[in-house]
């Protein structure tokens, strides 16, 4: 084996966390996948062999590329009130793919990937990087050009955000997909009362139907709203196919091989505390579906 196969070898063996790390950086599959390559790219013209910590050097080079990402993001941001919803991990509720393993490890709730939307990138980078991978706040200083002790408090302002407003889904999977089993059965039988049983009074909405749209993205509050909301979208019952979203029970709703929508639910405490659907046409038509449309 020569020098350029078994460096490829070691790359691959930390392909899949370093799209992790890009991918709860950026919240989009495709641009994770860009920067992981950019990474394969730079390591081909760097000269590593000093590098003990392979593995650490890739997670810099990957950061660096998503805080460039980030910052040029924030700049070209047209309308800065808008939610952007995050590209959603979709498979089966059994996962057998080494990579897509490694994307679902310690998973990142959609409702959660919206939040760090909502950062900005440094506070985006310390919080990622410290409180989901663990890296050390002197380590990531030099990415920011910031003192370890600002870090921190970069990590710190951002957990805070996070805690109040992302929630937490409960841990038994078979219990989330028993709560989103009984949303779709009230739906489908038409029972307002029912839907608002496993529906948080405080439950929030959010939907990106598309450019298309007078709002690309659709955000809807309380308990009664979004079962209403529901029961104008009954008729659509019948499609529902189960799917794990980022981890969670979530849903594919395809009709005659047609995705029509991905929705994530995050339940807590035996309630759903938040839906997020995308119906994006040009999004769903980008998402790998095939597996779980086959199901229908």
């Amino acid at each position: 084996m020569d020098e350029d196969e078994l460096l490829a070898g070691r790359f691959e063996e930390h392909r899949g966390h370093l799209k992790a790390v890009a991918y709860r950086m950026l919240g989009s599959l495709g641009e994770a996948e860009d920067a992981v390559q950019e990474a394969w790219l730079r390591l081909g013209r760097s000269d590593v062999g000093a590098v003990e910590n392979l593995g650490g050097w890739l997670t810099t080079v990957v950061s660096r590329l998503c805080l460039d990402a980030l910052r040029s993001r924030a700049t070209r941001r047209e309308d800065p009130l808008e939610t952007f919803i995050p590209d959603p991990v979709v498979s089966r509720e059994a996962v057998t793919d080494p990579e897509q393993r490694a994307m679902l490890a310690d998973s990142v709730g959609l409702a959660l990937m919206v939040v760090l939307e909502s950062l900005s990138p440094a506070e985006r980078l310390s919080f990622v990087l410290h409180d989901m991978f663990a890296v050390p706040f002197d380590e990531i200083a030099p990415l920011l050009d910031k003192t370890p002790v600002a870090v921190r408090q970069l990590a710190s302002r951002a957990r805070r955000r996070v805690r109040g407003r992302a929630p937490v889904p409960d841990p038994d999977l078979s219990e989330q997909r028993r709560v989103v089993d009984a949303f779709f059965a009230a739906a489908r039988e038409g029972d307002f009362d029912a839907l608002v049983s496993v529906l948080h009074p405080d439950i929030v909405l959010r939907s990106d139907g598309g450019a298309g749209r007078t709002r690309r993205t659709v955000v809807l509050g309380g308990a009664g709203t979004v079962a209403s909301q529901a029961l104008m979208f009954s008729g659509l019952s019948p499609f529902v196919r189960p799917a794990l979203v980022n981890g969670t029970a979530g849903v594919v709703v395809s009709e005659k091989g047609r995705p029509l929508s991905v929705m994530a639910f995050t339940v807590t405490g035996g309630l759903i505390v938040d839906i997020t659907a995308i119906g994006n046409p040009d999004r769903l038509a980008s998402l790998d579906l095939a597996g779980i449309e086959a199901d229908s």
